[in-house]
């Protein structure tokens, strides 16, 4: 079924093996304006920009998700199981849980947790919690020991299904005591997504705000230069 619903590409070969998924369609576009060569837009049904085209000779596509797992998740799905996606990185913002981190620093998410219902009901009483892809982990650890200057921490994340959710001050403080680094809201569903459909993922987000620090939205939009670097570097063919 090509195009879908919501990818308007008319053939597979439009898209790269590879698709990096910033929320915001207008940070795909930066990414295609500013790093890609070559470029060809694949998709704009419902606002969702997508973009194909070459980073230092590596064809590679980047596309919007939307905000959270539901929105994600369609164009997860859609990109893994109709066009034959093989890996998906997610590029986004999170917020800093722990407090040794700073703005813009940059988090890669080993393995997400989450209230939402994309893992509930699928393993009885286990709070299952899915992981990225081993080798892209393996990848991102070189990229980050081969460039010191930028801080990369690697850790879980909590996936939260409201952006305005109050937590309680003992969630939070358990999420910090045992490692969790920050709150997004897509990576859960990527990460589970991927497992359903054999293929890999990876999900790194930049820390857009924390206790102390805010950034505004265009900030967020243009300023993470290192994590859509870091990405792209990883990135496989």
């Amino acid at each position: 079924m090509i195009p879908t619903p919501h990818i308007g590409a008319t053939s597979k070969d439009q898209i790269a093996n590879t698709v990096l998924m910033p929320g915001d369609p207008k940070r795909a576009k930066f990414i295609a304006d500013n790093f890609l060569t070559d470029v060809e837009q694949f998709n704009d049904v419902r606002g969702m920009l997508g973009f194909t085209g070459y980073y230092k000779g590596k064809r590679v596509s980047v596309m919007g998700s939307g905000m959270g797992i539901p929105s994600a998740m369609i164009y997860y799905h859609e990109l893994y199981n109709f066009y034959d996606v093989k890996t998906i990185i997610r590029v986004g913002t999170a917020g800093g849980l722990n407090p040794n981190l700073k703005v813009r620093d940059i988090i890669v998410a080993t393995s997400a947790n989450t209230p939402a219902s994309v893992v509930h009901g699928k393993f009885d009483i286990i709070n299952f919690a899915p992981t990225a892809t081993f080798d892209l982990l393996l990848k991102s650890a070189k990229y980050a020991e081969e460039n010191p200057d930028i801080n990369v921490n690697f850790g879980s994340v909590l996936s939260s299904d409201e952006f305005y959710r109050k937590w309680d001050q003992k969630v939070l403080d358990n999420l910090i005591k045992y490692d969790c680094l920050g709150i997004e809201m897509e990576a859960a569903g990527l990460y589970m997504e991927a497992l359903e459909s054999g293929k890999q993922a990876l999900c790194i987000c930049t820390v857009s705000d924390n206790s102390e620090e805010a950034e505004s939205a265009e900030v967020r939009e243009k300023a993470y230069t290192e994590m859509m670097e870091m990405a792209l570097e990883i990135a496989p063919e």
